[in-house]
């Protein structure tokens, strides 16, 4: 796994400014935040573990139809990113955005009761997995096509600029985003218009079934910035506080400068790449996911906190009975609540 050395590069004129330095540990950046904030931060991450494994059993149970993909091992990445923000900032996503939306605000029993299609989804049972939105939290997707996303973020990002409003637009997508053509006139015109907006690519290796290795010809995504004149900077995905602490200064740069910020976090999922997809799949093997969950985040979090004396095993343990218990009530609305009724077939559909 990718230790947390963050590198950031902007160009300055002609001349690329590279700074590379090896960053702090999870535990000295622990040291310096505050204990609420931290025990925050790991009762999020608990609460989107819980989440996806529930959905994925209900999956099973056929409760849940059409695609669902789940974010188990990412966590760190959309907890660590979101939780930078203000209230008033915008957030779009890929189709792996339960955590996401869990991590803005979203309501766990509409995130759950959308998996199940029921009228009182957060998208009224129309959108299903992949298609979240809470347009009240600045929640704007959830987008079934990949990189569909990416110019729609650079578009509301032009639009706050341009009513001048202080919102930084956030948007994420996964590594093989990064080869199509809307991700490069998104961060061209970005960086043109010096846009507030900052992309994230949640590079966990594999494009559905492909590696990183065999899609593209360069490892280090990040440096696709360098051909846009914009900041950069790579992190550890499996740990929150580097993502965190990244992501602050890249929203600042965002909200202070009108400047863009690609940032790629590496991380790793451990399911498969959705419900319809085995966890090991013909392309990585037992042994390589297994490695990979040595790094799990809420592992490596948990344990850091409880070496410092920040949090007990106690504690610990009644933070997951609590965010288990929420989401047992999401299953039981989801479970009571109605199927949307056919007369709202079309309804949001057109605009008269």
């Amino acid at each position: 796994m990718e230790s947390s050395n963050t590198a950031v590069s902007a160009a300055n004129g002609t001349e690329e400014h590279v700074v590379e330095h090896s960053g702090p540990t999870q535990e000295e950046r622990a040291r310096r935040t505050e204990p609420a904030v931290l025990k925050n931060l790991l009762e999020q991450m608990l609460l989107v573990r819980r989440f996806e494994e529930r959905a994925a059993e209900l999956y099973t149970l056929g409760k849940i139809g059409g695609f669902c993909h789940l974010y188990i091992g990412q966590e760190a990445v959309g907890i660590g990113a979101i939780s930078t923000l203000h209230k008033d900032d915008y957030i779009l996503v890929s189709y792996r955005e339960h955590g996401h939306a869990l991590a803005r605000g979203v309501d766990p029993g509409e995130i759950m009761a959308e998996l199940y299609g029921k009228q009182s989804g957060v998208s009224e049972g129309k959108g299903g997995s992949m298609h979240l939105f809470d347009k009240g939290r600045g929640f704007l997707g959830g987008h079934g096509i990949v990189g569909g996303q990416i110019p729609l973020a650079t578009g509301v990002a032009f639009a706050a600029k341009y009513l001048k409003q202080p919102r930084v637009t956030l948007c994420f997508f996964g590594e093989a985003a990064v080869n199509i053509g809307s991700f490069h006139e998104s961060l061209n015109l970005a960086a043109l218009w010096k846009l507030p907006v900052v992309y994230i690519c949640e590079n966990n290796r594999f494009g559905m079934g492909t590696p990183i290795e065999r899609s593209s010809a360069l490892y280090d995504l990040s440096q696709k910035a360098l051909g846009y004149n914009m900041a950069r900077a790579q992190v550890d995905g499996m740990d929150v506080l580097a993502v965190r602490d990244v992501m602050a200064e890249a929203v600042e740069r965002a909200r202070n400068e009108n400047a863009p910020t690609l940032i790629e976090a590496r991380t790793y999922r451990f399911m498969g790449h959705s419900m319809s997809d085995p966890v090991h799949g013909h392309y990585r093997t037992k042994v390589e996911v297994e490695e990979h969950k040595r790094h799990d985040p809420i592992k490596i979090f948990t344990n850091t906190l409880e070496s410092l004396g920040l949090i007990t095993q106690e504690e610990v343990e009644e933070m997951d009975r609590k965010v288990k218990e929420i989401v047992e009530d999401a299953v039981a609305f989801s479970e009571r609540s109605d199927d949307p009724h056919p007369s709202q077939l079309h309804t949001d559909v057109y605009t008269p």
